[in-house]
Protein backbone atom coordinates (compact mmCIF):
# COMPACT_ATOMS: atom_id res chain seq x y z
CA UNK A 1 0.00 0.00 0.00
CA UNK A 2 1.48 3.38 -0.95
CA UNK A 3 2.33 5.80 1.82
CA UNK A 4 -0.30 8.47 2.30
CA UNK A 5 0.17 12.23 2.40
CA UNK A 6 -1.87 13.68 5.25
CA UNK A 7 -3.47 17.03 4.53
CA UNK A 8 -6.47 19.10 5.42
CA UNK A 9 -9.31 19.60 2.95
CA UNK A 10 -8.06 23.17 2.48
CA UNK A 11 -4.54 21.99 1.65
CA UNK A 12 -6.00 19.44 -0.79
CA UNK A 13 -7.98 22.15 -2.58
CA UNK A 14 -4.89 24.40 -2.70
CA UNK A 15 -2.81 21.57 -4.17
CA UNK A 16 -5.42 21.00 -6.88
CA UNK A 17 -5.40 24.73 -7.69
CA UNK A 18 -1.59 24.85 -7.77
CA UNK A 19 -1.44 21.87 -10.16
CA UNK A 20 -4.05 23.44 -12.43
CA UNK A 21 -2.10 26.73 -12.52
CA UNK A 22 1.15 24.96 -13.39
CA UNK A 23 -0.55 22.89 -16.07
CA UNK A 24 -2.09 26.00 -17.64
CA UNK A 25 0.05 29.07 -17.07
CA UNK A 26 3.26 27.26 -16.18
CA UNK A 27 3.28 25.13 -19.32
CA UNK A 28 2.17 28.05 -21.50
CA UNK A 29 5.01 30.23 -20.12
CA UNK A 30 7.53 27.44 -20.76
CA UNK A 31 6.29 26.98 -24.34
CA UNK A 32 6.62 30.74 -24.90
CA UNK A 33 10.15 30.70 -23.48
CA UNK A 34 11.15 27.80 -25.70
CA UNK A 35 9.65 29.55 -28.74
CA UNK A 36 11.56 32.78 -28.05
CA UNK A 37 14.81 30.87 -27.46
CA UNK A 38 14.29 28.82 -30.64
CA UNK A 39 14.10 32.08 -32.62
CA UNK A 40 17.69 32.88 -31.58
CA UNK A 41 18.94 30.43 -34.19
CA UNK A 42 21.17 27.35 -34.18
CA UNK A 43 19.76 25.02 -31.53
CA UNK A 44 23.06 23.17 -31.04
CA UNK A 45 24.74 26.18 -29.49
CA UNK A 46 21.67 27.96 -28.15
CA UNK A 47 22.10 28.12 -24.34
CA UNK A 48 18.76 29.87 -23.84
CA UNK A 49 16.94 27.10 -25.71
CA UNK A 50 18.65 24.34 -23.71
CA UNK A 51 17.96 26.14 -20.41
CA UNK A 52 14.30 26.60 -21.33
CA UNK A 53 13.98 22.91 -22.26
CA UNK A 54 15.61 21.90 -18.97
CA UNK A 55 13.27 24.20 -17.02
CA UNK A 56 10.29 22.72 -18.86
CA UNK A 57 11.41 19.22 -17.86
CA UNK A 58 11.79 20.34 -14.24
CA UNK A 59 8.26 21.80 -14.35
CA UNK A 60 6.91 18.44 -15.51
CA UNK A 61 8.71 16.67 -12.64
CA UNK A 62 7.20 19.16 -10.18
CA UNK A 63 3.71 18.58 -11.59
CA UNK A 64 4.20 14.80 -11.39
CA UNK A 65 5.30 15.02 -7.74
CA UNK A 66 2.32 17.20 -6.86
CA UNK A 67 -0.05 14.82 -8.66
CA UNK A 68 1.48 11.95 -6.66
CA UNK A 69 0.78 13.86 -3.43
CA UNK A 70 -2.79 14.36 -4.59
CA UNK A 71 -3.13 10.68 -5.50
CA UNK A 72 -1.92 9.54 -2.08
CA UNK A 73 -3.77 12.25 -0.13
CA UNK A 74 -5.45 11.33 3.11
CA UNK A 75 -7.81 14.09 4.17
CA UNK A 76 -7.45 14.70 7.90
CA UNK A 77 -9.83 17.07 9.63
CA UNK A 78 -8.69 19.42 12.36
CA UNK A 79 -9.29 17.99 15.82
CA UNK A 80 -12.22 19.08 17.94
CA UNK A 81 -11.98 21.01 21.20
CA UNK A 82 -11.11 18.91 24.22
CA UNK A 83 -9.23 16.34 22.16
CA UNK A 84 -5.54 15.59 22.36
CA UNK A 85 -3.16 17.33 19.96
CA UNK A 86 -3.70 16.55 16.31
CA UNK A 87 -3.98 18.15 12.90
CA UNK A 88 -4.56 21.88 13.34
CA UNK A 89 -3.70 21.94 17.06
CA UNK A 90 -1.21 24.43 18.44
CA UNK A 91 1.06 22.78 20.99
CA UNK A 92 3.18 24.73 23.48
CA UNK A 93 5.94 22.74 25.15
CA UNK A 94 9.04 23.34 27.25
CA UNK A 95 12.35 21.56 26.71
CA UNK A 96 13.24 19.92 30.03
CA UNK A 97 16.99 20.45 29.61
CA UNK A 98 17.19 24.00 28.25
CA UNK A 99 13.93 25.40 29.59
CA UNK A 100 13.22 26.79 26.12
CA UNK A 101 9.51 27.21 25.35
CA UNK A 102 8.37 26.35 21.83
CA UNK A 103 5.00 26.62 20.14
CA UNK A 104 4.00 24.95 16.88
CA UNK A 105 0.80 24.31 14.99
CA UNK A 106 0.58 20.76 13.62
CA UNK A 107 -0.15 20.83 9.88
CA UNK A 108 0.29 18.65 6.80
CA UNK A 109 3.74 18.26 5.29
CA UNK A 110 2.71 20.52 2.39
CA UNK A 111 1.80 23.35 4.74
CA UNK A 112 4.81 22.97 7.05
CA UNK A 113 7.05 25.97 7.62
CA UNK A 114 8.82 25.69 10.99
CA UNK A 115 10.10 29.26 10.77
CA UNK A 116 6.44 30.35 10.77
CA UNK A 117 5.46 27.99 13.60
CA UNK A 118 3.91 25.38 11.27
CA UNK A 119 5.23 21.87 11.93
CA UNK A 120 4.44 18.79 9.85
CA UNK A 121 2.43 16.26 11.84
CA UNK A 122 4.45 13.58 9.97
CA UNK A 123 7.82 14.95 11.13
CA UNK A 124 9.56 13.22 14.05
CA UNK A 125 8.69 16.09 16.42
CA UNK A 126 5.15 16.49 15.05
CA UNK A 127 4.34 12.80 15.33
CA UNK A 128 5.69 12.74 18.91
CA UNK A 129 3.46 15.71 19.84
CA UNK A 130 0.37 14.28 18.13
CA UNK A 131 -1.90 12.74 20.74
CA UNK A 132 -0.33 14.65 23.61
CA UNK A 133 -2.26 16.60 26.24
CA UNK A 134 -1.23 19.33 28.69
CA UNK A 135 1.02 17.91 31.38
CA UNK A 136 2.31 15.04 29.23
CA UNK A 137 6.04 14.29 29.17
CA UNK A 138 7.07 13.49 25.60
CA UNK A 139 10.37 12.36 24.09
CA UNK A 140 11.22 14.05 20.78
CA UNK A 141 13.70 12.78 18.24
CA UNK A 142 15.52 15.96 17.20
CA UNK A 143 18.61 16.32 14.99
CA UNK A 144 20.62 16.94 18.18
CA UNK A 145 19.30 13.72 19.75
CA UNK A 146 16.44 12.70 22.01
CA UNK A 147 14.88 15.57 23.95
CA UNK A 148 12.45 15.34 26.85
CA UNK A 149 9.73 17.98 26.75
CA UNK A 150 6.67 18.81 28.85
CA UNK A 151 3.49 19.78 27.00
CA UNK A 152 2.11 22.97 28.57
CA UNK A 153 -0.89 23.67 26.36
CA UNK A 154 -2.86 22.27 23.44
CA UNK A 155 -5.08 24.76 21.63
CA UNK A 156 -7.53 23.89 18.89
CA UNK A 157 -8.51 26.09 15.95
CA UNK A 158 -11.96 27.57 15.97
Amino acid sequence: MPETTKMTAEAHAQLEADIAALEREGRRDMADRIGVARAFGDLKENAEYHAAKEDAAMLEVKIARMRDQLRTAEIVEAVERGAAAGMGSTVTYVDAESGKRLRFTLVSGMEADPSQGLLSIDSPVGSALAGSEPGDEVELQAPSGTRAVRVEAVEHAG
